[in-house]
């Protein structure tokens, strides 16, 4: 039994194997890795016109063809003569001598010809490169999208997105932030009355984006120099932030009724410096009797000032009086979850 071939013992078992399985070569788990090269070398000699234009397989079937070319491996692997029959030996002319031998050579060129021909053909057929297998393309495109989407979380995650949007929750989740943009709210339409804008200059139109001609307006800063602004600006921050505050910091419930007698170590904090709903209670009473009645206190307020602000809040003095119950029902609710 000859050896088997020579690029199949360069190989190691784990790759026979997997050209046994690649191969479909069955029952070669228990065999030895001779034994294996053995078997691969006989099933893919016994299957050379399947596997033969297999480029994973180029480097076997090239070894093979210079195995069959090697008179020393065909001595080798040549089955046993028989032996011969002593004959008379005839003479013969030179001419009959020298045509056998012409004829002999030939087909042994003809065949080392045709042996070494498939094997470099073989040879350049390795080493051109093949398209990629869809299964290939699959496996980038997955591994691109999984190296996209990690660093895709890795820069938000850095980024601070999630703590400050979870910071800005927590500051807006609270009765003082419902308090604070009712008030930015009515700030909202109440500026342009008591501080007027005025012309400053006009942003050119640009032809490549198509916009016309636009008009910027600043607001007029030397208002502030004036009675004009600080009359309605001060009657505004009295009845909506100063007043409501004061009665909301001495009439406070937030911090409890303490029980028995009241001592500087027995009196319970207050859970707010003002409570909320003291100071909506109070703001919605002071708009009502200004901005609703007119009452001027003796002629403290200005009735213009009265005017222009009634008429330059959302919805006068009613759109305050609705911002000061929606804000006390958030402290009701807010009270409520604490206790």
């Amino acid at each position: 039994m000859s050896g088997a071939n020579s690029w199949l013992q360069r190989q190691r078992k784990t790759d026979l194997a997997e050209l046994a399985q690649y191969t479909g070569l069955k029952n070669y788990d228990a065999l030895k890795k001779v034994e294996l090269e053995l078997a691969l070398d006989e099933f893919l000699a016994e299957n050379t016109a399947t596997f033969q234009s297999d480029p994973k397989l180029a480097n076997y079937y090239a070894s093979r063809a210079r195995t069959i070319g090697s008179p020393i491996k065909k001595d080798v692997d040549a089955p046993a003569e028989k032996p011969k029959v002593a004959r008379r030996r005839v003479t013969k002319a030179p001419e009959e001598l020298t045509a056998p031998a012409d004829s002999e050579e030939e087909p042994s060129s003809t065949s080392t010809a045709i042996a070494h021909t498939p094997s470099r053909a073989l040879s350049l057929a390795s080493r051109i490169p093949l398209p990629a297998t869809p299964a290939d393309v699959a496996q980038a495109v997955d591994r691109s999208t999984v190296a996209l989407r990690t660093h895709v979380a890795s820069v938000y995650k850095d980024s601070g997105i999630t703590e400050a949007t979870h910071a800005t929750r927590e500051t807006l989740s609270s009765v003082n932030a419902v308090l604070f943009a009712i008030s930015a709210f009515e700030l909202y339409f109440l500026r342009p009355e008591i501080l007027a804008d005025r012309y400053a200059f006009t942003i050119p139109a640009v032809s490549f984006l198509g916009t016309n001609d636009y008009p910027v307006f600043v607001p007029d800063m030397f208002l502030l120099l004036t009675a004009s602004f600080w009359s309605p600006a001060l009657l505004w921050a009295f009845t909506s932030s100063i007043l409501p505050s004061i009665a909301g910091y001495f009439v406070n419930l937030t911090g409890g009724a303490p029980r028995g007698r009241i001592t500087r170590r027995s009196s319970l904090a207050p859970d707010t410096v003002v409570d909320p709903l003291t100071f909506s209670i109070v703001k919605a009473l002071i708009s009502f009797v200004v901005y609703g009645q007119g009452v001027t206190f003796g002629g403290w307020i200005n009735e213009v000032s009265i005017a222009r602000i009634n008429s330059a809040i959302y919805g006068g003095y009613k759109g305050v009086l609705v911002g000061a119950a929606i804000s006390g029902i958030f402290s009701i609710y807010d009270a409520v979850l604490k206790k």
